[in-house]
């Protein structure tokens, strides 16, 4: 009798700011006692019973890109990086896209880090040698990597020529080349 007291009191105690009048009644005898324990049991077991939430991604891999790319376009940057985390598991191009946003952050540590995997995912992906060369450029480090970087992007894609031509302009200037 008494542990059912100590019981009935330390729930009172626990609850006293909502369901009062639940447990007092609870705690009181009569025709409702056994009903109001087991209220108060479900009440605290389902308060304390785990919730396994299963959560499905619906949006494919190029879906968390385009999102990433709107996020980061509105410099919501560590958003955009959220979705691209989300698609580069399988799509290495998301990499690419990580470098970017990390580099517009100023993270040029994980920038690097994320241009150089997306090199070894993909190593005919020019844009990625272009924009790890215009990285080393910004930070004025590993200038001569940066040219030979820029150098295999323009063998790479001759097409876009002209935009890496500058990065490659700018590198031999810094480098005292031209």
């Amino acid at each position: 009798m008494m542990d059912r007291k100590k019981t009935g009191l330390s729930l009172w105690m626990s609850l006293r700011n909502s369901g009062r009048g639940l447990v007092t009644g609870c705690l009181s005898s009569g025709p409702g006692r056994t009903f109001g324990l087991f209220l108060v049991l479900c009440l605290l077991c389902s308060c304390s019973i785990p919730k396994f939430i299963v959560y499905k991604d619906t949006l494919s891999p190029e879906e968390h890109i385009n999102l990433g790319v709107s996020y980061e376009k509105r410099g919501e940057y560590d958003l955009a990086i959220s979705q691209y985390r989300e698609a580069a598991s399988k799509l290495p191009i998301a990499y690419f896209y990580l470098g970017n946003a990390c580099f517009k952050k100023g993270d040029y540590d994980s920038a690097e880090d994320y241009y150089r995997e997306s090199i070894r995912l993909n190593p005919e992906h020019a844009d990625s040698y272009n924009n790890l060369a215009w990285l080393y450029y910004s930070t004025n480090r590993n200038l001569k990597e940066a040219k030979a970087l820029v150098e295999r992007a323009i063998r790479l894609n001759p097409s876009k020529r002209d935009v890496y031509f500058d990065t490659l302009k700018r590198i031999e200037e810094r480098l005292g080349q031209r």
